[in-house]
């Protein structure tokens, strides 16, 4: 049995525009990529790698606990690289950093002492996380686990878009 060919509506007319608007279809994807930071120094790529990094610690700790693997020197280790990365974007967050490619929401900038507060209870948390890390219980991590989970999301649902 040999099969009849497919043929895809938009080959059949297809006419000696049709490949430019092809290229000016692609070129139009490729625009609405990430916007790039240009500004003097980069503020804001610079906050938005070091939260990159946060996570990129935060995150294993958080897969330990939530499929019952964990493992103590492998979560002290996370835990230790997240308490020396902890300050780095909230340098980056000065009043002149509200521009693309930033995804803060603008009530951050009209509440910066809130955000001060949430910042400082991060900081705290991240602390206590590493501190009930080195002690290599898995229930004192569980418990510290989760106020740095509720920083996160706390922030995040009040000051990012």
């Amino acid at each position: 049995m040999i099969a009849a060919p497919i043929h895809f509506p938009f080959c059949i007319s297809m006419s000696p525009k049709t490949p430019l608007l092809l290229v000016a279809l692609l070129l139009c994807l490729v625009a609405c990529g990430e916007v790039e930071d240009t500004r003097p120094g980069q503020p804001v790529a610079r906050r938005q790698q070091a939260f990159k990094d946060i996570l990129r610690s935060f995150e294993p700790m958080g897969i330990q606990l939530r499929t019952n693997q964990y493992k103590a020197e492998s979560f002290l280790a996370h835990a230790r690289q997240l308490a020396a990365v902890k300050d780095a974007p909230w340098a980056h967050f000065g009043a002149d950093t509200q521009y693309p490619p930033s995804k803060s929401d603008d009530r951050l900038w009209q509440e910066m002492e809130h955000f001060t507060t949430e910042r400082d209870k991060f900081l705290q948390a991240v602390d206590a996380l590493q501190v009930a890390a080195e002690s290599r219980s898995v229930e004192a991590a569980r418990a510290a686990y989760a106020p740095v989970q509720e920083s996160c999301r706390s922030c995040h649902k009040r000051y990012k878009h």
